[in-house]
């Protein structure tokens, strides 16, 4: 099972809705077109990697304000930092720890529907 599926079904287990994108370009669409809660951005995508699709979510003026966290196996010094400055608003290096998600998901969606 690979790790998108695995977080889908443990966010669906939790009554989360789950919209998936399988590259770059299509999370930045989707973004566009379903305006999420929050993302949960890969940063090895095919097609437009997450650094880029976070930059381009983040210059739009109606999703800026829609958190996203870098889930990624990027985990050497300095990764984080780059995230950040990409424009994501939190960091979960690979292997998730599912109590991280957890945490970090609470975090971002005070006060938000599911």
């Amino acid at each position: 099972m690979d790790n998108m599926t695995l977080i889908a079904d443990v966010l669906l287990s939790l009554d989360y809705k789950v919209i998936q994108a399988t590259d770059g370009e299509q999370g930045v669409q989707k973004a566009i077109s379903e305006r999420p809660d929050l993302i949960l951005m890969d940063l090895s995508l095919p097609r437009l990697d997450g650094w880029k699709a976070t930059r381009q979510i983040k210059a739009h003026s109606d999703l800026r304000q829609i958190p996203i966290i870098a889930l990624t196996a990027h985990a050497m010094m300095g990764d984080r930092e780059r995230a950040l400055e990409a424009g994501c608003d939190d960091y979960l290096p690979k292997p998730i720890n599912l109590r991280d998600l957890a945490n970090k998901l609470e975090k971002h969606l005070k006060g938000t529907s599911t």
